[in-house]
């Protein structure tokens, strides 16, 4: 029965989680990313096919078939599945609070269905959203918007997406500092642009330099991405990072930025938040992105937002007015009481962020005592941590524990805490970082120390050998 099920789980693990990436002879995955140092070779079209179950052809664009799918939305997915068939695996793959929705924002979305407002919405939101998030930007980012500048959307992801497609066109270059979130050279590859990933390291916090920064540049590049709070690390720029990369974008006229805003409400002190549209001359440069789902605990309310000068906005909203049209009417309605809440949140989302950082703080310490992982970045905002397990896996390293075998990246290494542990966490070469694994630590506490105590035995000295590397 148990070997039953270790099959299943590792089938249900490569056909939905790992699908599209090429596999090396020991069963592991590998995968070729478009880098910065690379940048010169131009990538070999997929064929834009996939087969089908009778072995006929069935005939994608070339476009969509370039692309990867979601490893985090893949194994939430699966996590979720295997705990309805009665399985006990915990999942801390997902990026997606614990918490429920506050009571005036969810009594909000309530009073909306029972008051009729349940219709069509404007293309790019209510005007009392859109107020209300220029009030927002003005009086917690610094920056002065038009609510015509503001475009609401069904969550951030659609504004990010939106947003790369207005400014970007083929043979563009979209610079993406890794790690980063899955899904951002997956936009830049649905807009036909040339997702250039720039790594960073442990020892620079895992942040982008304006060195880095200025040596990936070349004439294609339109679009620079950055995430602050940071998913997947938590890292946090700080004030004077911020303030030496606008230096190198303002020498270069072609670049645009998007800057990512969604986890800026879960920072833990000192750290502090800074727009990057508030930096000299970099407002006509900037297409700032937030929402509800993180702060405010709204991950299925499906709302964002974004704000940018107008061309930008105007440009976003044309491509939402044939993609999805406006957000739904509860939602926005919701989103309005999110915001009246206070500054950054109020007391609701303040006891939830204090919550976080209890959590940050016993994982982070968990972690630095557990065999074969390394914690060289402590997060500063978000909600996940990123060790480095690289004498957990490569030449050497095998899970003993259930005779699971060899285990050569972080996919496999993830495999085998899903089977012999029960764990779902999402391996870092999703993020463009081999080598380490994400946790997320928006769970409960009890769940958390159950998580880690079957990690760290899954780890043990009688279940796993160190790669040959670590010994």
């Amino acid at each position: 029965r148990r070997d039953r099920r270790a099959a299943g789980v590792a089938g249900a693990w490569w056909s939905m989680a790992v699908a599209g990436v090429a596999r090396c002879s020991a069963g592991c995955s590998r995968r070729q990313p478009h880098t910065a140092a690379a940048r010169g070779r131009k990538p070999r079209a997929r064929a834009a096919t996939m087969a089908c179950s009778g072995g006929e052809l069935a005939s994608l664009s070339a476009r969509v078939a370039s692309l990867r799918p979601s490893k985090t939305m893949a194994l939430t997915d699966l996590a979720r599945a295997l705990r309805e068939e009665g399985k006990d695996v915990i999942g801390l793959a997902a990026g997606e609070p614990d918490f429920d929705t506050p009571e005036p924002i969810a009594a909000a979305g309530k009073a909306a269905i029972e008051d009729g407002d349940t219709r069509y919405t404007p293309n790019t939101g209510t005007a009392e959203l859109r107020n209300a998030i220029v009030e927002k930007l003005r009086r917690e980012n610094g920056l002065e918007y038009a609510p015509s500048d503001v475009v609401v959307t069904n969550g951030a992801k659609q504004s990010i997406t939106q947003a790369v497609m207005a400014v970007c066109q083929p043979g563009d270059d979209v610079l993406i500092p890794a790690p980063h979130w899955v899904s951002y050279p997956e936009m830049a590859r649905l807009a036909g642009a040339n997702p250039v990933v720039i790594a960073t390291t442990p020892e620079q916090g895992y942040l982008l330099s304006p060195e880095a920064l200025e040596s990936a540049l070349t004439p294609a590049s339109r679009l620079l991405i950055l995430c602050t709070p940071s998913n997947p690390t938590g890292s946090v720029y700080s004030s004077e990072q911020l303030a030496a990369l606008a230096e190198v974008v303002a020498r270069h006229p072609r670049l645009l930025v998007v800057s990512d805003e969604i986890y800026e409400h879960i920072m833990y002190e000192p750290a502090t938040h800074h727009s990057f549209a508030t930096y000299p001359g970099m407002y006509e440069r900037t297409i700032t992105v937030n929402g509800f789902s993180k702060a405010f605990a709204m991950t299925g309310w499906r709302l964002g937002y974004l704000a940018a000068p107008p061309p930008f906005a105007k440009g976003a909203a044309a491509i939402q007015s044939q993609f999805t049209s406006g957000a739904s009417s509860i939602s926005q309605k919701a989103g309005v009481a999110a915001l009246a809440l206070g500054d950054a949140g109020g007391d609701e989302v303040a006891a939830m962020v204090k919550e976080f950082r209890a959590r940050r703080d016993y994982v982070c310490d968990r972690l630095r005592a557990m065999r074969g992982m390394e914690l060289a970045v402590v997060p500063d905002g978000a909600f996940y941590v990123m060790p480095s397990v690289a004498a957990l896996m490569g030449e050497g390293a095998e899970g003993i524990k259930g005779g699971f075998g060899p285990v050569c990246d972080s996919d496999t290494l993830c495999r085998y805490l899903l089977q012999e542990a029960g764990v779902a966490l999402v391996p870092g070469d999703a993020f463009g970082c081999e080598g380490t694994l994400r946790i997320s630590y928006a769970a409960s506490m009890e769940t958390l120390t159950e998580a880690l105590d079957r990690i760290e035995e899954a780890i043990s000295e009688e279940n796993f050998k160190l790669a040959d590397a670590a010994r």
